[in-house]
């Protein structure tokens, strides 16, 4: 059972993969021509600025830390990319209203049920390991290591692809070997299939995170 701030700080690097579309102005500010090694230590770093000295601040506002969580990483990530892979099959199937609105609610129960463990990250949680790819594919994995407060690390390895302007976002975040895109995408597949999407929409807008538990427990009842 991984403990809650590896969990917390790898999810929060893909939760915002689901964002909606009025997000993709914060990702015209990244800076451009990063490597991918280059976007993952500065999200640490930025994240760790942020944190540090501010938790009981942050604590109190909620809405406060989702606001640095996405000042912080939605500049980095392929969000309609990332948001039809969490759909999977069912991303043909909707509508273009229905894959905004999916998409928007999806971010919004990630980030809320996943935020506050973030207030345990300090800086030098995150290490990230020598880059072994090859900036001329189009695909790259960056490898990474989340110290826990004992000291021991889970690996958190983050899937990037070169975007149609040169810049590498990040689509997928892989824990101990587990992808978040397919576990939840194998989640939503199984909600769909039984409640359709736009319930599955309805309840993640009405529940929030709420409704993002009960999918990872159905999940589990069922693996």
């Amino acid at each position: 059972m991984l403990r809650s701030l590896a969990l917390a700080t790898a999810i929060a690097f893909s939760g915002v993969m689901a964002a909606p579309v009025f997000a993709q102005d914060a990702a015209q500010q990244a800076p451009a021509g990063q490597s991918p090694v280059e976007v993952v230590q500065s999200i640490a770093d930025q994240l760790g600025k942020a944190i540090d000295g501010h938790q009981s601040e942050l604590k109190k506002d909620q809405e406060k830390l989702i606001t640095v969580i996405d000042d912080i990483f939605l500049p980095h990530f392929d969000i309609d990319y990332a948001s039809i892979l969490v759909l999977g099959q069912h991303a043909r199937e909707a509508t273009p209203a229905q894959r905004e609105r999916f998409a928007k609610a999806f971010y919004n129960s990630i980030t809320h049920r996943y935020a506050e463990g973030l207030l345990n990250y300090t800086r030098g949680r995150v290490k990230v390991l020598p880059f072994n790819g090859s900036l001329d594919d189009k695909r790259t994995v960056v490898r990474t290591q989340v110290v826990l407060d004992d000291g021991k690390t889970v690996q958190v390895d983050y899937a990037f692809r070169k975007s149609r302007t040169g810049d590498w976002k990040a689509y997928d975040v892989i824990i101990e070997g587990i992808s978040y895109v397919t576990n939840y995408r194998n989640q939503v597949d199984a909600e769909i299939r039984k409640v359709g999407v736009d319930k599955l929409i309805s309840n993640l807008e009405t529940q929030g995170s709420k409704a993002l538990e009960t999918l990872e427990k159905d999940g589990k009842a069922s693996s």
